[in-house]
């Protein structure tokens, strides 16, 4: 056979090598979700919201007092529909906060507890991990509405936009070099669009989520940070704008989509 013939070849069996790979990602696809079905049984996430609405009732701190007076959005005490509806504007604090931002806050300013430890999952930043949880199991199922009406929701929008296009570090990554497009992926774990709807709305609602390959749940502050880490970009402070606007970014995209959380991730 001569060269010509080759690459005819070649060519002609291109299309059945890219069908054959197609069908093997979908095949994949669907054994990962059958495992998350599995999995979903007997999440260890429902401990931490246990843990969490435990916390919420407990009077402590230097105030001797409980979270229940902690107005997440939608006036003091109420629960249900906070997570879909955050993060927003609060004018006590005259800033955009995400959740685990807004229980720091009332901590400090209900019960006298400073959150100094800004490390994952230690000290008071724990408790703050079990709260979310709460805080996010109380709405799921409901759709996400994370609002637009206020100035600084809508510059947060904007930031979060500029900071998902954003490259930079040793590999000129941004948010979207993996999060832009459909059907992208990482050996077997799908990336989703986070600049469309139902993806975007999918992504913001999976976390808190409880990991089982190191047995820890993750808010979406550590996600992000993680997300960050890959890009080998320096890692943020808790509750820094950018980890937020990133929030704000992903969740306004979601509108409408219903929350999953807490979710189980491999």
């Amino acid at each position: 056979m001569n060269k010509h013939n080759k690459t005819a070849v070649l060519l002609a069996a291109l299309p059945l090598m890219f069908s054959s790979l197609a069908s093997a990602q979908t095949q994949a696809e669907k054994d990962i979700d059958k495992y998350r079905e599995m999995i979903a049984d007997g999440n260890p996430a429902d401990l931490w919201d246990a843990k969490g609405e435990a916390l919420w009732k407990k009077k402590t701190g230097p105030k001797n007092a409980s979270l229940e007076q902690c107005d997440l959005g939608l006036g003091p005490g109420v629960v249900k529909g906070a997570y879909v509806s955050l993060p927003r504007y609060f004018a006590d604090a005259n800033k955009v906060m995400d959740l685990e931002v807004r229980l720091s806050y009332c901590m400090k300013t209900l019960q006298g507890i400073d959150v100094k430890d800004q490390d994952y999952n230690k000290g008071d930043h724990k408790n703050i991990i079990a709260l979310a949880t709460y805080v996010a199991a109380a709405s799921q199922g409901m759709p996400v509405n994370v609002p637009q009406s206020h100035p600084e929701e809508k510059r947060m929008y904007e930031t979060g936009k500029i900071a998902f296009f954003y490259r930079a570090g040793p590999y000129d990554f941004s948010c979207a070099t993996c999060h832009n497009a459909d059907d992208k992926r990482i050996r077997l774990q799908g990336l989703p669009n986070l600049t469309k709807n139902e993806p975007a709305g999918r992504a913001f609602t999976s976390w808190p989520a409880y990991r089982v390959s190191n047995a820890q749940l993750w808010p979406m502050q550590k996600r992000i940070d993680d997300c960050l880490r890959l890009q080998r970009f320096p890692a943020p402070k808790f509750g820094s704008e950018a980890t937020i606007a990133l929030s704000v970014y992903m969740g306004v995209n979601g509108k409408g989509v219903k929350s999953l959380a807490p979710a189980i991730k491999r």
